[in-house]
């Protein structure tokens, strides 16, 4: 079971990266000239919590390898407060519905539970 979250969390971290850089630089060169920079910030924001996050992922896959289940518990919260809070701010950027921006504190909840579970994971480790 921990090599197979090992590995999922392995690839959802690299592709979480990926994505990352991909919208750093699409906002970078593609929205500078589309968008405001209010809205350009917005989505800055995003790539920047995004790979942060994307590198707390292979944390949380290296940890559930040395016996810390809590890592799992971090990883699938980082996966989604990326989804919830990175995900509604590229939203926020592109459409400018405002309405969206309810949903980025659950986000930001998220990853800060998944902080808080890694570092009692910490605690586990073998």
């Amino acid at each position: 079971m921990e090599d197979s979250l090992n590995r999922t969390f392995s690839v959802l971290g690299a592709t979480s990266g990926f994505v990352a850089v991909a919208c750093g630089a699409f906002g970078a060169h593609a929205l500078r000239a589309r968008i405001g920079a209010d809205a350009l910030a917005v989505w800055e924001t995003g790539a920047r919590y995004q790979m942060y996050h994307a590198l707390a992922i292979f944390v949380a896959a290296w940890m559930t390898t040395r016996g810390a289940p809590l890592a799992t518990w971090a990883g699938w919260l980082f996966l989604a407060g990326t989804i919830l809070f990175s995900g509604s701010l590229y939203t926020l950027a592109l459409t400018g519905i405002r309405g969206l921006g309810a949903v980025t504190p659950f986000g930001g909840l998220a990853f800060l539970a998944g902080w808080i579970c890694l570092a009692l994971a910490s605690r586990q480790i073998r």
